[in-house]
């Protein structure tokens, strides 16, 4: 290298000294620039090929669940006392029964369901302004606890006297008692339940949902309820927001009222309920993992039994509420967690067999059917004692 270097210079007539020490500069300045960036680009250089990997294994699953959430969004909005939840898992079961092998298919299907669904979890936080929705919704705290509660000591009731599987039981009480499907797509990571218990769940709730709309409008004239009385009722006894404001849609073009303002309030309101109740299933959760793990030996992990994702989704509300995040900034984010709780509907959906569910027996929706009527009767009865009936 030298001696090219030599005759170089002396052919261009420059002094060799020159040369060398410039070859020097260059070689130390090159060495200094890759050891700063060489990091860097090799960790680009990972990034992209660990996504490319992931696209190439999950890309067709990712799609067909795509491809099955966008007609389901525009039904659901089209009928939102269904939704597009209920849609997507329907339409995913009837190609479950259409598509013979989804093999290259399930891994994208497997990530929908589960981590789509976790994302979708940790978006409903950016929905949530704790201070908002208590100011305006504390007046009907009293009967959203009662229901709440009477709720999940029904279902739990009915768990242990039917011998019911744990996860739908939990499931099915609640989706009753807080939210119906996003309650259910919040608890069901928590409490690792599968698809097709995560399926049984939200037809059951979808089930009361359909009875509720059509039902309520008719037995609030019969109790001759004022408007207040009703929106607080629907609010408190109805399951899914979308069926709520399909409810009291169809109050209000009967009586010419505002009771749907009231009843979105009260609902969420009953929503925030989500945040102790998977916090505290998955403390629960997770010290049961931690005993597990201690009687096989292994060695304990907060990330390893706690799911992380009920952190982020607290810390979204905390952040929403903390600095007033404006509506420009959260309806985004809220469109988007809906849109990814239908993906995962649809991905559970195309893990669903509808014979399988059909087998599955009449127990949960006699759950479904006790804790929907204790709700009912709970939600009227205390407005009717502190008398706002």
């Amino acid at each position: 290298m030298y001696i090219f270097f030599y005759f170089t210079a002396k052919i261009i007539k420059i002094n060799y000294h020159i040369i060398i020490i410039y070859n020097f500069i260059l070689s130390l300045c090159h060495d200094i620039i890759f050891s700063v960036a060489a990091p860097a680009i090799i960790k680009n250089e990972r990034k992209r090929i660990i996504v490319m990997n992931f696209l190439k294994v999950h890309w067709s699953g990712l799609l067909l669940c795509i491809g099955i959430s966008v007609p389901a969004w525009f039904l659901g909005n089209l009928v939102p006392v269904i939704g597009g939840p209920v849609f997507a898992i329907l339409i995913g079961m009837v190609l479950t029964l259409l598509i013979k092998d989804k093999g290259t298919m399930q891994p994208g299907i497997a990530f929908t369901s589960k981590k789509v669904l976790q994302y979708a979890v940790i978006l409903l936080g950016f929905g949530m302004n704790l201070t908002d929705i208590l100011t305006k919704g504390q007046q009907s705290l009293p009967i959203i606890l009662s229901t709440i509660t009477t709720s999940l000591i029904v279902s739990f009731l009915l768990y242990r006297l039917l011998h019911m599987d744990p996860k739908v039981s939990a499931l099915i009480g609640v989706g009753s008692s807080i939210c119906g499907g996003s309650a259910i797509a919040a608890t069901a990571p928590v409490i690792e339940a599968d698809d097709e218990e995560i399926a049984q769940s939200i037809s059951v709730i979808f089930l009361f949902n359909v009875i509720a709309a059509l039902v309520f409008p008719a037995l609030g004239n019969m109790l001759h309820l004022s408007n207040e009385g009703f929106g607080l009722f629907a609010g408190t006894a109805v399951n899914d927001t979308s069926s709520v404001t399909a409810t009291a849609a169809a109050w209000d073009g009967v009586h010419g009222s505002n009771t749907l303002n009231a009843a979105t309030i009260v609902k969420l309101t009953r929503t925030l309920a989500i945040i102790p109740i998977t916090l505290a299933l998955a403390i629960f959760r997770a010290g049961k993992k931690e005993e597990a793990l201690e009687e096989s030996g292994s060695n304990f992990s907060l990330k390893q039994v706690f799911p992380m994702f009920v952190l982020f989704f607290i810390l979204a509300s905390v952040i929403t509420t903390v600095f007033s995040l404006s509506p420009a900034v959260t309806d985004p984010l809220k469109n988007l967690s809906k849109f990814f709780i239908v993906m995962a509907m649809a991905a559970i959906g195309l893990n669903t067999h509808i014979v399988k569910l059909i087998k599955t027996g009449a127990k949960p929706i006699f759950m479904g059917f006790c804790c929907w009527a204790a709700i009912t009767l709970v939600s009227l009865g205390i407005q009717s004692v502190i008398g706002i009936l």
